[in-house]
């Protein structure tokens, strides 16, 4: 028999999800037994993100070889990344305007959830500024960032590291082939753990639909609809035309990531995907210090289906609300959101904690979003998408920008792809052992 892809594995486990998830509609019993299959996923998934990234960039960094070249590079991907989720909290706030999700809407026939802890996170977070966002990038205690899973302070000590391996030549590369080894091993790992990614979306899908149910979505599908097709209107049009000017093909990228985004929408965690994206980024011609340094930054600074949900889902309540938000106050509404958006990256449940952040400056009422948390899941599936997309597009774009991406590698890897032969274990290993 031909092997099954991992890509229709994850399909067959959301669908089967979706069908126990709504057979057992209500039932706790139900939902209690599936929640350890999406949590052992989700936990294997936590256990392998921060070796890859440290290992990945220390060796990247290190062949990058100087401060001035890491900096340019990380300069240039944070303006890439200030731009393009810029268009995407205007295109939210655009589609607000045109589809007026929230104009009518029966708050009666809503169900109310709790948002206290979110709250409560939004308040230790707004004591934080612009200037103090900053210092905290820099870790006082490596080992307390690492055991909290803090990306940013850890990303900065790897790329300091890295830079520090390579400046002292010789005596380093044993430092360095020390965690070249480390990354090659921490890859193969990730195919050992994918081959239970179909067992963790079942569990992960069917505990959502087993809790809230699809008739919870009726009340508000206006706002589904509009979320997800202004979803799928900016990756397709306006990444689609950003990756057109850099002569890269959208579709192509979507080919590759066919994977990656089921697992991303079906779990709705970007981290879920984060070792592959990186290995299949240097399959497709982008440098290994470039991959290694944009895909873990842009999981705090490139966030654009999150922000264009933020705009999208302000305006929203405002409407529900029936208050009306002028061109000025949408304006401040985007300038709003270009800070807190990005001040408060590595939060969970971000998008919550920044529209908790943003509404009250710009007059909108909190309690509005206690209407949305039901279905937040059912967003946050096309939200992480979005974000996966995005920030392998930055990748290419980056390694463009700095003339190092390598088209003919990339024309291999989609001849590869379209032979139907990247998802063995065998090549997987092969590519990791010889690079």
């Amino acid at each position: 028999m031909k092997r099954v892809s991992l890509a229709w594995q994850i399909f067959i486990g959301l669908i089967l999800g979706i069908a126990i998830g709504g057979i057992f509609h209500g039932n706790d019993t139900v939902a209690h037994i599936l929640q350890p299959f999406g949590d052992f996923f989700l936990r294997l998934i936590k256990m392998i993100v921060i070796p890859i990234v440290v290992s990945s960039l220390i060796v990247g960094v290190a062949g990058a070889g100087d401060m001035k070249q890491v900096g340019k590079l990380g300069l240039k991907a944070l303006i890439y990344f200030e731009i393009v989720t810029t268009i995407a909290i205007v295109v939210g706030l655009l589609a607000g305007n045109l589809f007026h999700p929230g104009t009518g809407v029966d708050m009666g026939s809503l169900a109310k959830t709790s948002i206290s802890s979110y709250v409560e996170t939004t308040k230790e977070t707004q004591h934080n500024g612009i200037v103090d966002t900053i210092l905290n990038i820099v870790p006082t205690n490596l080992f307390e960032s690492l055991s909290q899973g803090n990306m940013l302070p850890i990303i900065f000590f790897s790329v300091m590291f890295g830079i520090g391996v390579a400046a002292i030549g010789e005596k380093g590369k044993p430092v360095l082939r020390f965690f070249q080894g480390v990354s090659e091993a921490m890859f193969y790992v990730t195919n050992l753990v994918m081959k239970v990614a179909p067992i963790g979306v079942f569990g992960l899908i069917g505990v959502t639909v087993a809790q809230f149910g699809l008739k919870s979505l009726i009340p508000l599908s206006k706002l589904v609809f509009t979320v997800y097709g202004t979803i799928i209107f900016f990756v397709v049009v306006v990444l689609g035309l950003i990756a057109w000017l850099f002569r890269v093909n959208i579709f192509n990228l979507f080919k590759i990531l066919k994977d990656e985004l089921i697992l991303a929408y079906s779990t709705a965690s970007s981290e879920a995907v984060l070792p592959r994206l990186m290995e299949k980024m240097e399959k497709f011609g982008c440098p290994k210090s470039i991959t290694t340094l944009v895909i873990p930054t842009g999981y705090s600074f490139n966030l654009d289906g999150s922000t264009l949900y933020q705009s999208l889902a302000a305006l929203f309540i405002a409407q529900m609300y029936g208050i009306h938000m002028s061109i000025g106050a949408q304006i401040s509404l985007v300038l709003v959101l270009m800070v807190t958006s990005k001040g408060i990256a590595g939060v969970p449940g971000v998008s919550f904690v920044v529209l908790l952040a943003t509404l009250g400056t710009v007059g909108i009422p909190l309690e509005g979003l206690a209407f949305i948390a039901g279905i937040d899941r059912i967003l946050d599936m096309a939200r992480t998408a979005c974000n996966v997309v995005g920030n392998t597009l930055a990748t290419i774009i980056v390694s463009k920008w700095e003339g190092k991406y390598d088209k003919e590698k990339a024309e291999a890897y989609l001849v590869e792809i379209s032979g139907g032969g990247h998802d063995t274990d065998a090549k997987d290993h092969k590519y990791v052992t010889e690079s």
